[in-house]
């Protein structure tokens, strides 16, 4: 024997060792591995789902922010046109009564201003025949005497009197 080889190779353990590899190689694909995966699979599928939800859902605020907005602008477009309807109608409303109030006025100052015309009417009336009876008055006193100077004057001063008391 002379010297000892370091490494040396046997047949039947190296055939023993590869089987022994591949033998371990199938049991930690089978039971580790596969489990590993199907694990590693339902996480990435579940994390999709998650995603794929999150991503409609935000889809689902947007539509829904949209519709929000376009009913929120339908609105201010309505306000603003019951507001002008209602402005309008007020407006209308007010042109119409002060048509009747200066209708109304007008006729009152008619009236009225018919009613002075026949006051007057009637005082010029009273006036007349107040006048005329102190005329007759006068001219019968007159008639009565004979009217010498003072005596007119008299006449005058009581006719001015009478006139006067009568208004």
């Amino acid at each position: 024997m002379g010297t000892q080889d370091l490494v040396t190779i046997v047949p039947w353990t190296f055939i023993a060792q590869i089987c022994n590899l591949f033998i371990q190689l199938w049991l930690i694909k089978k039971f580790l591995f596969k489990p590993i995966n199907e694990v590693i699979e339902k996480r990435r599928q579940l994390t999709e789902n998650e995603i794929k939800g999150a991503r409609e859902a935000k889809q689902k605020a947007e539509e829904m922010k949209k519709e929000y907005e376009t009913s929120l602008s339908s609105a201010q477009a309505q306000a603003a046109d019951i507001v002008a309807s209602a402005t309008k109608e007020a407006q209308g409303k007010a042109d119409t009564i002060v048509k009747e109030a200066e209708q109304q006025a007008k006729g009152l100052i008619e009236r009225a201003e018919a009613d002075i015309e026949q006051e007057k009417k009637k005082a010029i009336n009273e006036a007349k025949d107040t006048i005329g009876g102190l005329a007759m008055d006068i001219a019968g006193k007159v008639v009565e005497k004979e009217i010498n100077e003072n005596d007119h004057k008299k006449l005058i001063d009581e006719f001015i009197n009478n006139v006067g008391e009568a208004s």
